[in-house]
């Protein structure tokens, strides 16, 4: 069993999180908000559920993208 196996199992908000999850993109930390958080700062990104639906589908999750979806 991975570790985010491990971790959905125990997170008591994964189903919930999951079902609201807005991104696009499979990855092994969806439904895992903190994972996912984590990840995309250490990346020095912003996670896709921040952008709006068309930002997202583009799958770049940089600061200036994130600043001129906001317009």
């Amino acid at each position: 069993m991975s570790n985010f196996s491990k971790m959905k199992e125990a997170c008591p908000n994964f189903k919930h999180n999951e079902a609201e999850c807005s991104c696009t993109y499979d990855c092994e930390k969806r439904g895992l908000c903190c994972q996912c958080v984590a990840y995309h700062r250490k990346m020095r990104q912003i996670p896709g559920c921040f952008f709006s639906a068309q930002g997202e589908r583009t799958y770049d999750r940089s600061y200036a993208k994130f600043c001129s979806d906001c317009t």
